[in-house]
């Protein structure tokens, strides 16, 4: 470059800069993520000032009014026509306000409602020194075992700052699969997994293990992140933009002005397929396919059950949005690329999740293999390329996340001297000795295998059918076997459940308060009338399926 040309670079670099425009916010648009933002502010607020004594009630308040006022700017937003004709983005292009972002966001925030009854509930344990317990521990704090911590549960402490971290997770939830530039989707990525990590950790029983589970969760999700952040660099560094519109332009050749510092690297395809390579992978380890798996069975097991629920049904939702925002909106002109290797991803997470379950032996740990093979179904649905393939997914991670919740809630209720008895061992003959939460349970189990009738088999069939007609027929017979093999574990607990005679020393069945039964209620009625009649909800997701770009 000749002395010239450099010098009228840096002349031009150098120009005053007169004006700076106010950045503008629509607030009205981003009311669901800020409603849950301030109440998660307002929650630490509460840690800080209210009298221990009262705290779980305060938070607890906080966070239902919260989440329902969330919900209802959600609705109100879809009302409005932000899903269809008025779709647009807001927040100086950082958030696309469209269906799918509605959508999904309005599944995050029922699901969370549903998690929160499950975390505040306090009858299961037996109470200890005359004070009422939940899932987390005394003080977190503390070492497990150590005097400290048996002075904390002595004195009736709990953990309620297990609320606004739930509404922290939620806040980075609802941004992630509405987010429209990298940087956002990285923020918003950090923003939902921390509280998680710290979640993971806070069992009151087996606190070991769940220490253990939040730092493998820790070490895993920090390694995924860094390799998406790598990524984010990459296409920044191929596009010259953080904007998802912008690099749609740039990887199609439709971009019109060209900054000339970046001329020079930009259409540099080895950046594009590694960048967009790593930004993938980074969301593929957030909804657990195969082989960016290894954390699931783990974390699930160690968890508070509560969490695990919570997490295996919302991260689903947020990493699923994000992934279909990224692969339609972003890279839709390198599909020739991405489609293959994700042929290969939802084969062996479909495969890879339905065999390896079979040899499960712990509750936790088979629902955690079943959640893997149900990302696999999904990735079908994401493969199809299509309108129908956007409306199914949406379908399937509604459907889902319901049954999941619901399942991990009956989970809580089965419980020995030692807390909950989830070694599979122990759950035979429960039809005979509590035939409704066994009877609640195989409802779950046969929306998992996806049986006509459940909301299960709705999802399956509209994943498999938009994968068909969008050329992937030969995945949808794969995935049907996969079905099959994952039917048989889930049959043989119900045949446990049902078929075996019940153990002496076997658990008891605690009787939950009205907040765990409300959320098991929610996910029985969901999972069956989105069996039973799903055509509403199918149109409702097929309305909100278009992306805005």
């Amino acid at each position: 470059m000749s002395a010239t040309a450099v010098h009228s670079l840096w002349t031009t670099a150098a120009e005053p800069i007169t004006k700076i425009d106010a950045p503008k916010f629509e607030y009205g648009q981003l009311a669901p993520t800020l409603i849950i933002v301030g109440a998660a502010i307002l929650g630490i607020l509460v840690e800080a000032f209210v009298p221990r004594k009262s705290r779980y009630h305060v938070q607890m308040f906080v966070s239902v009014v919260a989440i329902a006022a969330a919900f209802a700017a959600v609705v109100a937003l879809a009302a409005d026509g932000y899903g269809t004709t008025k779709a647009r983005i807001a927040a100086m292009g950082a958030i696309a306000v469209d269906g799918p972002a509605l959508f999904l966001q309005g599944t995050i925030l029922l699901a969370a409602l549903v998690g929160l009854f499950t975390f505040a509930e306090r009858r299961l344990d037996p109470e200890a020194h005359g004070n009422r317990v939940d899932s987390f521990a005394a003080q977190a704090a503390s070492v497990p075992g150590s005097e400290s911590e048996k002075a904390a549960v002595k004195a009736g402490f709990t953990t309620t700052e297990v609320f606004p971290l739930l509404l922290f997770a939620v806040a980075g939830m609802l941004i992630f699969p509405a987010a429209n530039d990298l940087l956002t989707l990285f923020v918003a990525l950090e923003v939902f997994s921390l509280p998680l990590y710290l979640l993971c950790a806070l069992a009151r029983r087996k606190r070991l293990m769940s220490q253990e589970a939040a730092v493998k969760y820790f070490l895993l999700g920090a390694f995924a992140s860094a390799f998406t952040l790598f990524g984010i660099a990459l296409l920044y560094g191929y596009a010259g933009s953080m904007s998802y519109a912008t690099i749609a332009q740039v990887v199609d050749g439709t971009v019109q002005d060209v900054n000339p510092a970046l001329a020079g690297t930009m259409g540099n395809d080895a950046l594009l397929l590694v960048g967009a390579a790593l930004l993938v992978m980074g969301l593929l380890f957030k909804v657990g396919a195969v082989p960016f798996h290894m954390w699931t069975p783990d974390v699930y097991q160690g968890a508070p059950t509560p969490v695990t629920g919570f997490m295996a049904a919302a991260t689903k939702v947020a990493a699923f949005g994000a992934l279909l925002r990224l692969l339609y909106v972003v890279l839709p002109g390198l599909r020739w690329d991405w489609r293959p290797v994700m042929w290969a991803v939802a084969i062996v997470t479909m495969l890879g999740g339905a065999i390896v379950a079979i040899t499960q032996t712990d509750i936790k740990r088979l629902l955690a293999y079943s959640s893997i093979a149900h990302a696999g179904f999904i990735l079908a649905g994401v493969i199809a390329t299509t309108p129908d393939g956007v409306s199914s997914v949406l379908f399937y991670l509604a459907a889902y996340s319901f049954v999941t919740i619901g399942a991990f809630a009956v989970v809580t209720l089965v419980r020995d001297a030692g807390g909950e008895a989830t070694h599979l061992s122990k759950w035979a003959g429960l039809g005979r000795r509590s035939p409704l939460v066994a009877a609640v349970f195989a409802v779950f189990l046969l929306a998992f295998a996806g049986i006509p009738l459940t909301s299960g088999f709705a999802g399956k069939f509209a994943v498999f059918k938009a994968a068909a007609e969008g050329g992937a027929a030969p995945l949808v017979v794969i995935g049907v076997i996969s079905s099959a093999i994952a039917a048989f574990f889930y049959i043989r607990v119900i045949v446990l459940m049902f078929f075996s005679e019940p153990r002496p020393e076997g658990p008891t069945v605690a009787v939950p308060s009205p907040l765990t039964m409300t959320a098991i209620g929610l996910g029985v009625v969901v999972t069956l009338v989105l069996g039973v009649a799903p055509q509403y909800f199918l149109d409702l997701a097929g309305h909100a399926g278009v992306f805005v770009r």
